[in-house]
Parts: structure tokens; C-alpha cells; sequence
């Protein structure tokens, strides 16, 4: 799974990255974060027709990390739907109609996994301490791709609309979204059977083209790995990281 990433890169870069055309202000006003977790506003990538003129535009908007489907009846069950898995994303009711019409880039510098440790084993870092009696320890990773470039996660997004709330509120809709994952890269794999799937960036393109049906969006789940299109690197960092209240670029400081 992917529960933690960071997305500290500044806006503007983001838009000359992914070729964006037209950036939010509440995306432009994000402060950056190193350690996002479920139900923080993050950053996504999308394509949509404007309107007005028909004319389809991307751009960087915010959304809520855990998906919402449009026919819950209150947004707490998203933090639950922060990922949504590549083999079975046509078969889940929540996902299947986002899938086939609502996808994104999640754009992400790296994002954290957490490694078993054997009994008796503590992680590294200052922060570090022995396992409680009966707490399986665990070493966490930072895990980003080689280059250095930004991550660009296959997400989807949603709407969800707050019936209690009136139809000029400005609040009456909630954008939210999940994570597409997939099998480890055999490399990664020893670390944990499961990470976010980042699409190469020739793959871009037909994933956020809304006219690119649900069939074949799931053909292009190939073109991104999870072998070696996007390969990644991975370093132990201090266990800082476990608590959301952490935050700042010196998570990121190997061990």
C-alpha cells in the first residue's frame, strides 16, 4: 500500500513538468509537505473540458487523499480508500465509474513504506526504540525515483456533494482521491509486496485524456511498471516519520 509520500516541490515547477496549463490558487497556496497522510489535501494532475468552450484543459488542483464515492452518504469512509488496487480497480463499485472517466497524476517526490523487522530487531535512526512486547517493529524507507524527477502516481479522482449544505455554498463539494497500486518492483519487494503505481511520462497523456475509456486506461497500467519504467531508489530513515505530526525535509535524512 502506499500510506505516506511527500509532495514538496514547488507549484510552478510541477506545472512545467507535467505541462500544465492552468494552476488553482488553493494548489498554488499548498504549503509543502514531507509526510502527507490520508485525508490531507494533496496535490493532482488533472484533464477536464472547460464549460464554456468544450476546450479540454490541464491542471493542478487539490483533493482530499482518500476517495469518496459520489453515493456515500458521509465522507468518512474515504480514509479508507487511499489506494485502490491495479488488479481489481474494474470490479470495485467505488472505483470502476472514476476509473473509466475521472483519472489523475498524484505528483509526489517519493512516498514511505515500512519494512517487518525480524523478532527482537529495532529500527535504525535516533528516533528509534525497541518494540513494545507484542508490537512488530518495523524499519521505515524512503523510496523515490532515481532521477530525481517527481513521481507521477496513476490516481483517480471523485465528487461527493454534501447535501446538508446549500447549492451556493462553495463547500458543498468534495474532491477526493486514491492511489493506484501495484506488485513491488522485485528490488522493493523485500521491503513490502505493494507500491504506488507511477506511470512513465510517456503515459501521461492517454491516462488524463478523458476521451481514453476505462479499457483502455487499464491497457496503458502496463506502460507504467511495476518493474523498471520509473525506477526507483530506497534509503532507511528515522522512524520521525511514524507520527503525522512530524514534518520538514529532515525526514528524509538517511540512517
Amino acid at each position: 500500500m502506499c500510506g505516506r509520500y511527500a509532495s514538496f516541490r514547488d507549484a510552478q515547477d510541477l506545472a512545467d513538468e507535467f505541462a500544465i496549463a492552468e494552476v488553482a490558487d488553493d494548489a498554488r497556496l499548498l504549503p509543502p509537505s514531507w509526510n502527507l497522510a490520508p485525508t490531507d489535501p494533496v496535490r493532482i494532475v488533472v484533464e477536464r473540458a472547460a464549460k464554456e468552450t468544450g476546450e479540454v484543459r490541464r491542471s493542478l488542483r487539490v483533493a482530499r487523499w482518500g476517495l469518496v464515492p459520489s453515493w456515500s452518504k458521509d465522507p468518512k469512509g474515504g480514509a479508507r480508500m487511499i489506494n485502490a488496487r491495479a488488479e481489481s480497480v474494474l470490479d470495485k463499485p467505488a472505483f470502476a465509474k472514476p476509473f473509466g472517466v475521472r483519472r489523475c497524476l498524484v505528483p509526489a517526490d517519493g512516498y514511505y513504506e515500512w519494512r517487518v523487522l525480524p523478532d527482537g530487531a529495532s529500527p535504525a535512526g535516533a528516533a528509534a526504540s525497541p518494540a513494545r512486547r507484542g508490537k512488530v517493529a518495523k524499519q521505515p524507507y524512503w523510496i523515490a525515483p532515481g532521477d530525481g524527477r517527481s513521481a507521477a502516481f496513476a490516481g483517480l479522482y471523485e465528487f461527493w456533494r454534501d447535501r446538508t449544505k446549500a447549492d451556493d455554498d462553495p463547500d458543498r463539494w468534495l474532491v477526493s482521491t486514491t492511489i493506484i497500486t501495484t506488485d513491488a518492483a522485485p528490488y522493493l519487494a523485500e521491503i513490502h509486496d505493494r507500491m504506488p503505481l507511477a506511470l512513465p511520462p510517456e503515459a501521461w497523456d492517454a491516462w488524463l485524456d478523458p476521451a481514453v475509456d476505462a479499457r483502455g486506461a487499464a491497457d496503458l497500467l502496463g506502460l507504467g511498471g511495476p518493474h523498471d519504467d520509473v525506477p526507483m531508489v530506497a534509503r532507511e530513515v528515522s522512524t520521525l516519520v511514524n507520527s503525522v505530526t512530524n514534518d520538514g525535509p529532515g525526514l528524509l535524512e538517511p540512517v
